[in-house]
């Protein structure tokens, strides 16, 4: 980090532990949430940036905050499996009755988890309860107010709900986060194709007894029913359990939310220190530029706050002809590293940003920067690049599913100023590139 630089790093950890320790948890349309925008709004406005709140209608649980729903739909599936097994003994119509309605169930299930959990579509929005976010931003101009792009840097100021697979993840580290979450999805499955396999099973006894002219094929569909009875009735506990792991994917519980220290209020705070520098620098400011600094509310819902502020703008031109930085979790100084890509969302973030963030952080003395293409979720910077924005995610973070991800351990006494400062700098020094592309 450059010395000069200090100071902005430094301060902006005080802003990481103001955060952290005396806000703290901030979940998607909290009231801690909503005391960090204001907390922001001020620090603008001390800075002679006028700020600018525009609040949103969301669903906190309806994309990837609701996803222990899954696991509470596998077992209501099981169970249904059992009492269908149970019905059919007496009334196979019944049992038949049960099965559809547990496969259109599962199956609607699944809909969902890939529509919105996944692919976070809000189209499933409405079936879930509402709340309200904020998004907050400031806008500094270049001397004489005239500008021909824009650079927009943003972090997101919720936190998420604790992971209690990754914060009781023990010896075993993130291997056991993994493990539990797969045997949660893939008895969710199987209790989807139990359903199914019931369903088919009963319609062909049905047709069958109606026929009343294949004794064999009766007989036949008979004994697969009899199998299915001791599959469902003796394998639900099975099911049930591993469903049960996904159960604790989060835990609603906001007092032991995470207090977001690195993710996200690192990236809150560098966005801010860029306005300040640049205000109290404005030689070094950037010609005909205009910086935007944007606290996205929301993210860990599925990323609202920025899907609601590109909807917001798309039309208004405050989009046009600009970059996005996104900033999100810099604490972790051995992975200092590009975000090129959400692979479930937007493949692939701006190319000349990644070589830019490439070349900085070499030049900041970053001795092994990495670049990956975020495998699982999604980041603020899908829904500007998906609207034309030129975006990038920076971040410096373990990869892995660390028992401070996500969860009551994210701290700031974990990491230090430097590593936020040295964060800073390495944004500094793309802006700069940015420049002078532009310039040429």
């Amino acid at each position: 980090m450059r010395e000069e630089l200090k100071k902005y790093g430094d301060e902006a950890y005080e802003i990481v532990k103001h955060a952290a320790n005396e806000i703290g948890p901030r979940l998607p349309g909290s009231d801690g949430e909503k005391k960090l925008h204001d907390y922001m709004a001020e620090r603008l406005d001390e800075i002679g940036v006028k700020p600018t709140t525009e609040k949103f209608v969301f669903a906190p649980h309806a994309s990837i905050g609701g996803l222990p729903y899954a696991g509470w739909g596998g077992i209501i599936g099981a169970i249904a499996l059992v009492i269908m097994s149970i019905f059919c003994t007496f009334t196979p119509f019944g049992g038949l009755a049960i099965a559809f309605l547990t496969f259109v169930y599962m199956a609607g299930l699944w809909v969902w988890l890939i529509v919105s959990v996944f692919k976070y579509h809000t189209c499933f929005d409405w079936c879930f309860k509402h709340a309200v976010s904020h998004n907050t931003y400031g806008e500094l101009l270049p001397k004489g107010g005239e500008y021909d792009y824009t650079i927009f840097l943003s972090g997101h100021t919720d936190t998420s709900w604790t992971l209690k697979l990754s914060a009781s993840q023990g010896k075993a580290g993130f291997v056991s986060v993994v493990v539990r979450l797969a045997i949660g999805a893939v008895s969710v499955g199987i209790v989807t194709v139990l359903a199914l396999v019931n369903f088919l099973i009963l319609c062909i006894y049905d047709g069958a007894m109606n026929a009343a002219n294949n004794m064999n094929l009766i007989e036949g569909v008979a004994r697969a029913l009899n199998v299915m009875f001791y599959i469902n009735i003796f394998t639900a506990p099975l099911w049930i359990v591993g469903s049960f792991f996904l159960t604790m994917y989060n835990e609603k519980t906001e007092k032991i939310a995470s207090p977001g220290a690195m993710d996200n209020a690192t990236g809150i705070a560098i966005s801010y220190e860029v306005l300040k520098y640049f205000k109290e620098h404005p030689d070094k400011m950037p010609a005909r530029c205009r910086l935007v600094d944007v606290n996205c509310g929301a993210e860990e819902s599925g990323l609202r706050g920025s899907l609601a502020f590109v909807r917001k703008h798309k039309d208004d031109g405050m989009l046009d002809h600009a970059y996005h930085i996104n900033v999100d979790s810099i604490a972790d100084k051995d992975f200092f590293e590009v975000i090129n890509g959400d692979a479930w969302l937007c493949p692939h973030f701006d190319k000349d940003l990644e070589t830019m963030f490439m070349d900085a952080m070499h030049e900041a003395g970053i001795e092994n920067p990495g670049k990956m293409n975020n495998p699982v979720g999604g980041c603020d910077s899908t829904p500007f690049q998906k609207n034309g924005v030129k975006s990038i995610t920076f971040a410096a973070q373990n990869p892995t599913m660390t028992d401070y991800y996500h969860t009551f351990n994210d701290v700031p006494e974990r990491f230090d100023a430097d590593t936020v400062g040295l964060g800073l700098d390495v944004v500094l020094r793309v802006i700069d590139k940015i420049a002078e592309k532009e310039n040429k």
